[in-house]
């Protein structure tokens, strides 16, 4: 080997390395495949290049990038790999070179004739994936000085497996894409559902508390009873709604907030004196402990009302008759911070983070489900995040449990 050819090689290395870097950081399928195209013709000096892929469906080859402009109609007409150059270059998955495509009867020259091309002499190779099976075909078309040599199928197959990886890549990452769009718009279709349906339901339930509570006036002792079955139904439908409803604030997004400069304290006051009445009904305790210092924060005071409301139905609903509940407001390092404490039934280590996930609903030590969607816990979760704020539990079981909610402070 003289000191030329070493030179062309270390250059040509080099070149390939820096492909490498450049394929695997493009995503997109169609600029991939224009570098590479590029990238051939370059590397092995000749008057064009083109690739076409496998389509696994129908298994069949399909041009989808040449140096020369392909007409649609070429683009959309599949190659069939019998009977074709490229087809057997990928049943082959080897190299392969015709010196003189016009004395080899699988040459397609309507392909010339299309774009206004003469082919003279292919050197093609298979594209692989990282299973080195072969996925397309990578051609150069006429050298422009001399012959393919040996250099140019090793250099052009080097190209063609980093280019198959990437392609390889790029079409996954196409079709996370298409799939993380749809159950956008999968989610989107839930959300409006469950608005219109929280609406359209919110009519009827009104008729039937009114009609039942009228009812409930003028019945006997034994119907009353009946009656305050369903009035409580009616109640526990109408919490449901509730709920449903105020998942709506949380896809809402930061946009739909209406901000307010309040006092922390005053508005952590408001939210325990709103919870106490049920508290009591169910013989809690409930104990408000807020600090001296001033406490300003800029929320929505509707949305995050729905959030700590949530966090305080929760502690109610898990508190066993004679518990306790205590709210704490403090600043700590620059924050407001906000503790809420019951001393429930516990939440078990492994489920920490799942109660804040939609639709979860923790298991008691009964084995029974908390009546309810399991959208609390998850509502308060995404609504305290878009004020900047966070939340954790820290809870031990038969012992109780303590919600965090951390907010930044604003200067009064």
């Amino acid at each position: 080997m003289t000191s030329l050819d070493t030179q062309l090689n270390n250059a040509q290395l080099k070149r390939l390395v820096e492909i490498s870097r450049i394929l695997n950081s493009a995503t997109d399928l169609e600029e991939l495949l224009g570098s590479i195209i590029k990238e051939a013709a370059a590397l092995t000096n000749c008057e064009a290049a083109s690739i076409m892929l496998l389509d696994p469906k129908s298994n069949e080859l399909y041009f989808v990038a040449a140096s020369n402009d392909i007409p649609e109609s070429m683009c959309n007409t599949p190659i069939p790999l019998e009977g074709s150059i490229a087809g057997a270059i990928l049943e082959q998955n080897k190299p392969l070179h015709i010196p003189d495509v016009t004395t080899d009867p699988r040459w397609n020259q309507n392909v010339d004739e299309a774009i206004d091309f003469k082919s003279k002499a292919i050197m093609g190779v298979p594209m692989r994936n990282v299973k080195s099976q072969p996925i397309g075909v990578l051609e150069a078309i006429n050298k422009l000085a001399g012959t393919f040599s040996s250099q140019d199928v090793e250099t052009l197959s080097t190209l063609a497996d980093l280019a198959g990886v990437a392609v390889e890549k790029a079409r996954l990452i196409d079709e996370l894409r298409h799939a993380n769009s749809e159950l956008n718009e999968l989610d989107k279709i839930k959300s409006n559902f469950i608005a219109a349906a929280s609406y359209e339901l919110r009519t009827p339930l009104s008729y039937i508390t009114g009609y039942s509570s009228l009812l409930r006036e003028m019945a006997t002792p034994d119907t009353a009873l009946q009656i305050d079955g369903i009035i409580a139904g009616a109640e526990r439908l109408h919490q449901l709604i509730q709920q449903m409803l105020n998942f709506q604030y949380a896809i809402g997004g930061k946009e739909s907030l209406t901000l307010n400069h309040l006092s922390l304290t005053e508005f952590v006051q408001k939210m325990a004196r709103t919870i106490k009445a049920k508290a009591i009904s169910r013989k809690l305790t409930v104990n408000v402990h807020i600090s001296e210092d001033p406490l300003y924060v800029m929320i929505d005071p509707v949305v995050m009302g729905v959030a700590l409301i949530s966090l305080l139905d929760n502690a109610v609903a898990f508190t066993p008759s004679g518990g306790q509940i205590d709210i704490h407001a403090a600043k700590r390092n620059q924050e407001a911070w906000i503790w809420i404490t019951d001393t429930g039934i516990g939440i078990p280590n492994d489920q920490f983070k799942r109660i804040f996930t939609h639709f979860y609903q923790l298991d008691t030590h009964m084995g029974h489900k908390h009546e309810g969607m399991g959208l609390g816990l998850a509502i308060s979760h995404e609504l305290i995040e878009l004020h900047d704020g966070r939340i954790w539990v820290e809870s031990e079981l038969g012992k109780g449990s303590t919600f965090t909610v951390v907010l930044p402070l604003v200067s009064n």
